[in-house]
C-alpha cells in the first residue's frame, strides 16, 4: 500500500460511522467476506461506486470513449440532485469511498458543492474523488470550495504542449498549465491530493517522463499512468496493443524507470504496464460499480454505455437489487469460468499481453 492510500485509509478508520450505521458496516463487511469466500455470484453493498452526475464534456479527447460509436450513440444528460442524493442515502452507510465522475468533466454539474457537502454530512470519512480536465473557464473558481472536502483531484494531462492539443481536442495546453500550477498552491495542507493521469498511447509515451519531471516542476505529488483501453474505441484494432511489446517502447519505459528514482518528490502511484490476459483479472464484476448519470447500471468504467448492456436501473429498483440481479450474476458466472463475453472485446484487462519489460513493477511509495 503506498503512502497516499495508507493516508485514505487511516482517514476512513478513524471516521467510520456511529450507532446502528456502524453495526450495518461492519455486518456488510463480514458478509461481503462470506460471500467471497463462499464464491458467491451474490455481493455486498459495495465499499466504493462511481456516480456518474454528467455524461456531458467541454473536450473531445482522442483517447475518450464518447467519441467513438458507442459515446456517439449515448444519452446525454445530468443526474438529477435528487436522484443522486437518493442513491447515497441507500448505501452510504456501506461506503468508504466514492468517485463523482464518469464519461463527462465532474465540474459541468453545477450541483457539484452540493453533493459533496452532503455526502460529507452523512459520513466525513467517505472518501471523495473526482476526475477533471481542469480547462473549463473559472475552473479554479468552482473548484476552490471544494479543497479540504475532496480527497483526490485527477487531473487528465495526455502529454505536454502540442501533443497535449493533438489528443485533448478543443483544449488548450497554457490553460491548463497555468490552472495546474494555481491549484497545485491552493491545494497544500488541505487534505485534497492533486494526481495527474496520463492514458499511455503512441502518440504520447515518449512523454512519460516527461510529465514526471513536469509534475515535480509545478509541484503536483503523484502521477498514474495507463495503458489505452480499446473497449470502447470502435476504429482502433486489437492489433494496436502489440505497440507496447515494441522496442522504442520499452527504451522509454527504462527511461521513465530512472525519471522516478530520481525524482522522489513524484510518486508514480500506479502503471499497469504488467497485465495478465484474463477476465478474471478484471476487478469489475464485483467492485467500482458504475451508476450512469441516467440510473443505468453497466458493467464497468471502460465502456459504461447502457444502450450496449446494463443491468437495470437504480432508478426503478434498489442498487443492491440490481446488483445480485439475475443478469448481473450471470455475468460473474461467466467471469468464474474465464470466459469473457463479446460485451469485453479489446479490453486491455483481456486482449493485452503481459509487456515484459524490467520496469513492469507497480511502483507504491
Amino acid at each position: 500500500m503506498n503512502k497516499r492510500k495508507l493516508k485514505k485509509a487511516i482517514k476512513r478508520i478513524t471516521n467510520l460511522p456511529k450507532g446502528k450505521y456502524l453495526f450495518l458496516y461492519t455486518t456488510n463487511k463480514i458478509r461481503h467476506f462470506y460471500l467471497k469466500g463462499m464464491k458467491s455470484k451474490e455481493v455486498a453493498y459495495p465499499s466504493t461506486i462511481m456516480l456518474e452526475l454528467t455524461n456531458r464534456c467541454n473536450l473531445a479527447c482522442t483517447t475518450c470513449p464518447r467519441e467513438y460509436d458507442y459515446g456517439r450513440a449515448m444519452d446525454k444528460g445530468n443526474m438529477s440532485l435528487e436522484s443522486a442524493k437518493k442513491i447515497i442515502d441507500e448505501v452510504w452507510p456501506y461506503l468508504d469511498s466514492i468517485g463523482l465522475t464518469g464519461m463527462g468533466e465532474t465540474f459541468l454539474y453545477k450541483e457539484i458543492n452540493e453533493i459533496v457537502n452532503y455526502i460529507k454530512k452523512k459520513n466525513k470519512g467517505i472518501i471523495i474523488s473526482v476526475s477533471t480536465n481542469a480547462v473549463l473557464p473559472n475552473f479554479i473558481e468552482k473548484v476552490t470550495d471544494l479543497l479540504g472536502k475532496i480527497d483526490t483531484i485527477q487531473v487528465s494531462i495526455d502529454g505536454l504542449e502540442d501533443t497535449y492539443e493533438k489528443i485533448r481536442k478543443k483544449s488548450d495546453f497554457k490553460i491548463l498549465d497555468k490552472n495546474l500550477r494555481t491549484l497545485s498552491k491552493l491545494a497544500k495542507n488541505t487534505g485534497t491530493d492533486i494526481m495527474l493521469n496520463m492514458v499511455v498511447t503512441k502518440e504520447n509515451y515518449k512523454h512519460m517522463p516527461l510529465l514526471i519531471k513536469y509534475a515535480k516542476e509545478i509541484e503536483v505529488k503523484y502521477m498514474d499512468f495507463t495503458l489505452f483501453n480499446l473497449a470502447s474505441v470502435t476504429e482502433i484494432e486489437q492489433s494496436y496493443y502489440a505497440f507496447y511489446q515494441s522496442v522504442e517502447f520499452q527504451k522509454i519505459i527504462k527511461e521513465l524507470e530512472d525519471t522516478i528514482k530520481n525524482t522522489p518528490e513524484v510518486l508514480v502511484t500506479e502503471r499497469n504496464f504488467k497485465t495478465d490476459n484474463s477476465f478474471q483479472k478484471c476487478p469489475f464484476p464485483w467492485t467500482h460499480f458504475y451508476i450512469c448519470w441516467d440510473g443505468f447500471v453497466p458493467p464497468c468504467c471502460a465502456k459504461p454505455f447502457p444502450k450496449e448492456l446494463n443491468f437495470g436501473n437504480v432508478f426503478n429498483s434498489k442498487v443492491i437489487d440490481i446488483l445480485n440481479s439475475n443478469s448481473y450474476k450471470e455475468f460473474r458466472t461467466l467471469w468464474f469460468k474465464n470466459t469473457p463475453p463479446k460485451f469485453c472485446d479489446k479490453c486491455h484487462f483481456i486482449d493485452i499481453e503481459p509487456i515484459k519489460t524490467t520496469a513492469n513493477n507497480v511502483y507504491s511509495k
